[in-house]
């Protein structure tokens, strides 16, 4: 991976960035939760953003694409 190896979330959690897996490109995870942070979804060692989702293809159909039509008259 190039770029940024960590980040800290305005809670104040640090995150880093590893390689994905399952075809997702990369996996957020808590490296240290703030002691003031309270969100709880926030756990060191978790992931917290996992991408695999948007890269499957949808499951609702699209809607049919409708022809060019022209005018009368």
């Amino acid at each position: 991976m190039k770029g940024f190896t960590h980040a800290r979330l305005a809670c104040g959690c640090r995150v880093s960035f590893r390689e994905g897996e399952g075809g997702s490109p990369v996996t957020v995870v808590i490296d240290v939760k703030s002691p003031v942070c309270t969100v709880p979804i926030h756990v060191r060692a978790l992931p917290l953003f996992d991408y695999r989702e948007a890269l499957r293809p949808a499951t609702r159909p699209l809607p049919l694409e409708e022809e060019e039509f022209e005018e009368e008259g």
